[in-house]
């Protein structure tokens, strides 16, 4: 599976916050509100101080979905373990700026692996440090949150970065962002050019998870 083509607005439920004994059926939920993606958060107590789950899970789920698995690594190596996300069944790989020593080498291993590729900036990180290699992804993330739990209070200084993000990479790559979405503050992200929309908290704790996508994709037109 393809990241959908830039230019639409994409939805991603992010399973860090589902029902870990029933991830395949919360999978099941989403998609039949008509999503194309699904956000894995990895995490592994070393970049991040929490630890999720890798590709022996990854692989599992991806016997029983056909959505696009978007797997962003919050992890110190993302170039050791990169491959077996791949072989997991990954379609897009994010990594963290902050980690890469070779930024774009990593990006053509993930084109080399079949994979999309993209490229995740945390919220003091400047957009600077992606400028070389930002229009080289599919999709640069940007983090409105520290990462590594959901839940977290949306940082409005952290989202304007998205505007010069736009600017950098034009209107052919994705620009997702990652922290605090919810149907408040989807209208500033897409105002300033983010497209892809990572929600957790705001779908998985709601009782009915279709009706709070709609809510989201409602004001996000």
């Amino acid at each position: 599976m393809r990241l959908p083509k830039a230019g639409t607005i994409e939805i991603v439920p992010s399973i860090l916050s589902a029902d870990f004994a029933r991830l395949a059926d919360e999978i099941a939920v989403v998609e039949s509100a008509g999503v194309s993606m699904v956000h894995l958060d990895v995490m592994d107590g070393h970049f991040v101080p929490n630890i999720t789950f890798g590709p022996p899970v990854i692989a599992k789920l991806r016997k029983c979905s056909s959505l696009v698995f978007d797997a962003h690594l919050m992890i110190a190596e993302p170039g050791k373990y990169a491959e077996r996300f791949a072989e997991a069944g990954a379609d897009h790989i994010t990594f963290h700026i902050e980690v890469a020593d070779e930024p774009q080498r990593l990006i053509d291993k993930l084109h080399q692996l079949g994979c999309s590729a993209g490229i995740c900036l945390n919220p003091e990180t400047p957009v600077e440090a992606i400028e070389g290699v930002g229009p080289l992804c599919d999709m640069v993330l940007v983090m409105t949150v520290r990462p590594g739990f959901g839940g977290q209070e949306f940082m409005t200084q952290a989202a304007k970065k998205i505007s010069r993000i736009r600017d950098i990479v034009g209107p052919d790559i994705r620009i997702e962002v990652d922290g605090g979405i919810d149907s408040q503050t989807t209208p500033i992200v897409v105002s300033y050019g983010a497209d892809t929309l990572v929600a957790g908290n705001a779908i998985f704790a709601k009782t009915d998870r279709i009706a709070a996508i709609n809510a989201i994709r409602e004001v996000a037109r």
